[in-house]
């Protein structure tokens, strides 16, 4: 059974599987390597492979802006009586039920 001509066209628009292309095709995540293993099973990052990135010299003459304004301050948390702060799991439990009314 064959798929009709406008399927057909529809399936050649969608990306490739490495069950539709010969052997030897691997899609990968392009998240690429940026060192090695070693046979003691440590890991060695070959800083030639790391990626660097470039910051414009002038950020405030920049035509671009960033996704997250600049003018936000930063939140702090209420953790008051808690000595564990943030990291309790108590208070999370507590928030949890709380919010969904679950126990």
């Amino acid at each position: 059974m064959r798929p009709t001509q406008p399927l057909y066209r529809r399936l050649r628009r969608l990306a490739l599987t490495t069950k539709q292309v010969n052997g030897g095709f691997y899609k990968g995540t392009g998240s690429g390597s940026m060192g090695r293993h070693t046979k003691h099973g440590d890991y060695v990052i070959e800083w030639h492979k790391v990626r660097t990135y470039v910051v414009p010299h002038q950020l405030k003459d920049f035509k671009l802006t960033p996704f997250v304004t600049r003018n936000m301050e930063p939140l702090k948390g209420n953790f008051e009586g808690d000595k564990k702060g943030g990291l309790s799991g108590q208070r999370y439990l507590d928030h949890w039920k709380r919010e969904n009314g679950v126990d």
